[in-house]
């Protein structure tokens, strides 16, 4: 009998590959990340065995917990797409290939002094609040270019893209709106050719918007309840940490 989370990436993976062909993109042009927040080891399992490789947690208890848990799959790959504080930085880069969330000067410098110690570099993407929602991480649209820039002098970052969160309870439109805007600012920074800074990479669409992400640019797409099923917590309880915005 086929587990329900292997029925449910084969109906995402076609959703991606048919909004691909509408939106006139290669299927290998989009990765899909599992957000793994909450979600038990032995979906993780069923995924992993389903030939999945690409995962993304929110906190860093949690990626500190499955981390090992998931280690005998050498094919594993992690990102960190949560709000990151600068006291849980050495923590996380351990584990990560990448991080989706960096939103801030300050947080780029936490990094910058622990990855020198440690003689590493690592990739990261800068997070644009494009709703304009109070309760969302990330720099504002129009201080982007300067944060990227500010980035740019770290020589142990490497600037890779741009992250940002649709509307959350939106419409389409106004969905669509926030991944234009993104999109816009990638050009914008493109144009700039800053050192360490490629811009490859555009981490938008999650499970109620990622057909549109895709269609509007999107390289990853950050998938959770789609595939896992739905949380006992509702995602503003991971996107929303405002009382821990002073760090």
């Amino acid at each position: 009998m086929v587990h329900f989370v292997e029925q449910n990436l084969r109906s995402v993976r076609d959703q991606m590959e048919l909004a691909c062909q509408h939106s006139g993109r290669k299927k290998d042009e989009v990765k899909l990340l599992l957000a793994t927040k909450t979600v038990q080891f032995e979906k993780l399992r069923i995924a992993i065995q389903a030939g999945e490789v690409l995962f993304g947690e929110n906190k860093a208890q949690e990626l500190r917990e499955k981390f090992p848990l998931m280690q005998q799959y050498n094919q594993v790959e992690w990102h960190f797409i949560g709000h990151l504080q600068t006291n849980k930085v050495k923590d996380v880069i351990k584990y990560v290939t990448l991080i989706h969330s960096v939103d801030r000067l300050k947080l780029g410098k936490a990094l910058h002094q622990q990855l020198l110690k440690e003689n590493k570099t690592l990739d990261i993407l800068v997070q644009v609040n494009t709703s304009f929602e109070e309760s969302k991480f990330g720099v504002l649209p129009e201080s982007a270019l300067e944060l990227v820039q500010q980035l740019s002098h770290f020589e142990t970052l490497n600037v890779k893209g741009l992250m940002t969160i649709g509307k959350l309870n939106a419409t389409n439109d106004e969905t669509r709106h926030c991944f234009r805007l993104l999109k816009k600012i990638q050009s914008q920074i493109i144009e700039k050719e800053l050192p360490r800074v490629a811009m490859d990479i555009l981490s938008m669409g999650m499970s109620g918007d990622f057909k549109v992400a895709i269609e509007e640019g999107s390289t990853i797409i950050r998938v959770g309840t789609s595939v896992f099923g739905k949380r006992y917590l509702p995602d503003e309880y991971y996107w929303d940490e405002t009382a821990q915005q002073n760090d």
